[in-house]
């Protein structure tokens, strides 16, 4: 009797426990409603699609109507309402929320510092903290929220899944991208928007970026010089230096569409549109050998890859320009997006138009009287231009295929009016056109889970004309540089395991350079048309388990025309010791075969004196680099201490290439550059702020063994520079940022004391001392910028900044070279050329 006793009272609680699984099981809403219907005899009027999706726990059998009603209201984000005795109306509550979460990684549990968190098909968005974790207020109901990581998958998630009345928030764990093992290492470098990859290389994300010092756009090539070892001479981003090497030793690409072109205003503004370009990767070292030419530095930029299913887009304004963007959805596989900029400083002048026109064309045949017509009789026009347009179409999951077009113009319009002979009024229009076109396809398959491939096309064109009517000789004069290149890439990647990727490919390139030059009186005419074909393989090997990082590769050149192989190896080493710290090893053999050069200095008008020119293997050789660095990083509590020490020897480079200002200007040498110095960096991030002081210590000799000193300084030898920034969030909406850059001066060569000039044939030219033996002053300059972001609505986002450069209004000199006093052919006259004036700046942004 007792056994049986055990056995009814397990049965009733077996009934009981399946009765009460039963009753709190979810129904679908649908389901439930009928019901009611039902039991009530009432009416529920509602949209499907409102209620289709949810599902919910019964309520109490005893309830009466009202309290059903009461039932529902507090278990979903609908609104019952009664109209009569009969009648029931559901709509979506017309309010929005608030939603927090934590987001980590799947595979480490680590907290994402960094992470963007926004409202999907919006603008309108948060950065996780340090901890991972975000806020995220007025959340539309029904909205879906994106969480994105460099490095890792996007995810989407229901607001619903984030929102919960007990203030609990949950967490959300991205998944590791498999497409890469180069890992974030620092989340948030210098300023928001800036990250760390663990093989040593920098990227901006122009969508994510913080203000930056005197900035009120996020110029792509002004906000590269923040980093170490990256600074330009003279303020122009058409002269980036890297490591001491010359702007035409960047590699520049533009979704891997080779540009030879990069500002805008001859160098004051970076010509590349930063809106929709999405990622800008810097490379000073241990590239990969996917890479060639550029033998200073790589910069890869890459637009927004993609489809989006709503349209977007924003418009922006400041007192040099215009720009508007468009994400335009055409099918769900199929998008299209489009870009523009023009400046409107032909026919509107502002006080940061007329700063940056006299920095740009100071000592120019606009701003310098050697025709003897007054400045009354004379005037110019200027304006540039650029557009972007890319075509998304994704076949599938596997297959995605992108066609790209980009184009950058400079115009300048220089007009002289004059009395001719009989008394009668002229004028003569001299025009300076600056263009750099680029078309690219790729097509990127997914063959496996370990196997993909990427091929790629581009073409590009970039041609810089004039015409020159110089009034005083009645001569015209036209010069033009043309460059066009067409390439072919192919890249194979083979994933082995969970830590090694096997890179493998093949490219070929074709590039023609021309360069003319006609004279009316007396009359001249030179042509010269150069062709280079180069065939490369290349392979390479990445391995990463957290604590090891190697990337070893290798890239065999074979230049067609000359019958000529170089193999270059390439290296890239990170071994962490602890948690917080780590060392570094870098190196590379690089080449390139067109370089820039300066034929006269007042060549193109004075403006832009700088023509592309091919290597020939003779007067003109192919330059060879070869670059090592070692350092060690320390990493804790968002504290980063950057140190690395470098050493790069630049062969093949002639003395045209360089730009002298002295007795080199004219012959024709070819010789080699060494820099060695060490970067140091110390960055501290909080979710509020943001600092950062970079020093940088390096010594740049040239050496051309046919000159008399055979070794000198270069021109750009910049022994001490100093950074300093520092960046603060005011508010959630406010932003300000103040830093200042400190440098020595640049290397200039003086005249001889007491013998400033000297007969050379019938001219009178200048005796220059020993070269680059003095030095300018020191360069220092103080920026600002503030930046207020506002909302117009949930879906159309704001925002205003205004900058200023060089506050102080500080007096910089950035080039110095002396010419023969026309009024006393024993002497010589002094001509500085001068930086920036105090330079303010407003801009506003609409995004929706």
């Amino acid at each position: 009797m007792e056994s049986r006793k055990w056995i009814i009272y397990i049965l009733v609680c077996f009934i009981q426990f399946c009765f009460g699984q039963t009753n709190s099981e979810k129904v679908p809403l649908t389901e439930l409603i009928i019901a009611i219907e039902t039991k009530f005899d009432v009416k529920f009027s509602y949209a499907h699609e409102d209620v289709v999706n949810i599902s919910i726990e019964k309520p109490d059998a005893n309830f009466n109507l009202q309290q059903t009603l009461s039932y529902l209201n507090s278990k979903t984000l609908l609104n019952f309402k009664t109209l009569d005795n009969r009648y029931i109306t559901v709509s979506v509550i017309d309010k929005t929320m608030t939603v927090c979460g934590k987001v980590i990684s799947a595979v480490t549990n680590e907290p994402l510092f960094g992470a963007s968190i926004y409202i999907s098909h919006t603008n309108r968005g948060v950065i996780s903290d340090d901890q991972g974790k975000f806020q995220l207020e007025h959340v539309p109901l029904k909205s879906f929220i994106t969480i994105s990581y460099l490095g890792f998958k996007n995810d989407q998630v229901p607001m619903e899944s984030l929102f919960n009345e007990e203030g609990i928030c949950n967490t959300i764990a991205l998944e590791e991208s498999q497409e890469t093992l180069n890992q974030v290492l620092i989340t948030k470098f210098l300023t928001t928007g800036l990250q760390k990859l663990i093989d040593g290389s920098t990227v901006l994300n122009t969508e994510k970026f913080g203000v930056l010092p005197g900035l009120t756009e996020p110029d792509i090539l002004q906000s590269i010089q923040a980093l170490p070892g990256v600074e330009s001479v003279n303020e122009s981003i058409a002269n980036i230096n890297v490591r001491g090497g010359t702007n035409d030793q960047n590699l520049i690409l533009w979704d891997n569409i080779k540009m030879y072109h990069s500002g805008h205003f001859f160098g004051l503004i970076s010509a590349y549109n930063p809106n929709l370009t999405n990622n800008v990767v810097v490379t000073k070292n241990g590239t990969s050998s996917e890479f060639s030419d550029g033998v200073s530095s790589t910069i890869n930029m890459s637009t927004k890859d993609a489809l989006t299913h709503k349209l977007q887009g924003g418009v922006g304004v400041n007192l040099i320009s215009a720009d508007a963007f468009l994400e335009i959805p055409i099918t769900k596989k199929l998008a299209l997006h489009l870009s523009g900029r023009r400046s409107f400083t032909d026919f509107i002048t502002s006080p940061t138009y007329d700063n940056y026109f006299e920095r740009s064309f100071q000592d120019s045949e606009l701003t310098t009287n050697s025709d003897n017509i007054s400045e009354s009789n004379r005037s110019s026009e200027f304006f540039f231009y650029d557009y972007t347009a890319k075509l998304l179409f994704d076949l599938n999951e596997n297959h995605k295929f992108r066609a790209n077009i980009i184009g950058i113009s400079n115009n300048l319009d220089y007009k002289e009016n004059y009395t001719n002979n009989n008394d009668q009024s002229e004028s003569k229009t001299s025009n300076l056109s600056q263009e750099n076109m680029g078309l690219g396809t790729q097509w990127n398959a997914i063959w496996t889970d370990t196997f993909t491939t990427d091929v790629m096309a581009f073409y590009s064109k970039y041609n810089v004309d004039a015409i020159d009517y110089r009034v005083d000789t009645d001569q015209k004069l036209t010069q033009s540089n043309e460059v066009l290149e067409t390439g072919v890439k192919m890249n194979t990647k083979l994933k082995l395991n969970t830590h090694l990727n096997f890179l493998n490919g093949y490219q070929f390139s074709e590039i023609g350079i021309l360069n003319q030059t006609t004279v009316s009186a007396p009359s001249y005419d030179r042509t010269k048309k150069d062709v280079l074909l180069n065939h490369a393989v290349f392979s390479e090997l990445e391995f990463n388990n957290n604590q090891t990082y190697v990337r070893f590769g290798v890239r065999a050149n074979y230049f067609q025309k000359f019958a000529k192989f170089l193999m270059e190896p390439r290296l890239n080493l990170r071994q962490k010791l602890s948690n917080e710290f780590a060392l570094k090893l870098q190196g590379e053999f690089k080449n390139q075969s067109a370089t820039q050069i300066v034929d006269f200095q007042d060549d193109f008008l004075g403006v832009e004196n700088r023509r592309w020119i091919l290597a020939n293997e003779q007067s003109i050789p192919i330059s060879e680099s070869k670059q090592a660095s070692f350092g060690f990083e320390f990493n804790q509590n968002n504290l980063v201490l950057d140190v690395e020490a470098f050493y790069k020897r630049v062969e093949g480079i002639t003395a045209s290439n360089q730009g002298f200002y002295n007795n080199f200007q004219y012959i024709d040498a070819t010789g080699s550059y060494e820099a060695k110095g060490v970067e140091f960096l110390v960055n501290k991030t909080a979710s509020t702020y943001s600092t950062w002081l970079s020093y940088t210590y390096s010594v740049n000799d040239y050496e051309f063994e046919s000159f008399t000193p055979s070794k000198f300084p270069n021109n750009i030898d910049i022994r001490h520079s100093v950074s300093l920034a520092f960046n603060y969030n005011l508010l959630d909406n406010l932003e300000v940022s103040v830093g200042g850059i400190w440098r020595s001066g640049q290397p200039f060569t003086q005249p001889v004391t007491g013998n400033e000039t000297i007969q050379d044939g019938s001219q009178t030219v200048v005796n220059y001392d020993t070269p680059n033996s003095n030095n300018l002053d020191d360069f220092m300059r103080l920026d600002a910028s503030i930046n207020y972001n506002f909302n117009f609505s949930n879906d159309i986002k704001g925002s205003l900044r205004a900058g200023v450069l060089n506050v102080l209004d500080r007096e910089n000199t950035i080039n110095r070279y002396y010419e023969v006093d026309p009024n006393d052919s024993e002497s010589t006259i002094q001509i500085d050329n001068k930086s920036l004036g105090l330079t303010p700046n407003i801009s506003l942004r609409v995004r929706f």
